[in-house]
C-alpha cells in the first residue's frame, strides 16, 4: 500500500520551499548582482558597482558574501596589478537563469502596461 502525503503537507512542503527561495534572494539588491553577472558570466567588483544603480561599496560586499555563502557565486582572486576580484555564477547559481531570464521578460511587459506603450 502506498503512502500519499495529503495535499495540505504538500502545500506546506511548497510555502517551506517558497521561503527557502526568499531567504536567499530577498533584499533590494541580491537579484540585481546575479541578473549583472549572469548577463555577462563574470564580472569585476567595479562592473557590478556600476551595474546595480544605487549600491554602495560596503553593501555590494556583504551581498556577495552572502551569495558566495549560498553558493551562487564564487570569487576569484585575479593575479593583477593593481590585483582585482572576478565574480562568477557557480554551477548551482546557474540555475538561477531561468528565473532571471522569466522576470526580465515579466518587467518589460509590464512597464510597458503601466506607461501604455
Amino acid at each position: 500500500m502506498e503512502c500519499k502525503v495529503p495535499e495540505k503537507e504538500k502545500h506546506k512542503k511548497e510555502m517551506m520551499a517558497v521561503q527557502d527561495s526568499m531567504d536567499v534572494l530577498s533584499g533590494k539588491w541580491k537579484i540585481a548582482i546575479i541578473s549583472s553577472v549572469c548577463y555577462y558570466n563574470k564580472r569585476r567588483f567595479s562592473d557590478i558597482l556600476n551595474d546595480v544603480v544605487g549600491i554602495s561599496n560596503k553593501m555590494l560586499s556583504k551581498e556577495l558574501k552572502e551569495l558566495e555563502i549560498n553558493k551562487l557565486i564564487r570569487r576569484t582572486v585575479l593575479e593583477t596589478q593593481p590585483i582585482s576580484v572576478q565574480y562568477e555564477l557557480t554551477e548551482h547559481g546557474k540555475t538561477l537563469q531561468t528565473i532571471i531570464n522569466n522576470l526580465t521578460e515579466w518587467g518589460i511587459e509590464h512597464r510597458k502596461k503601466i506607461i501604455e506603450k
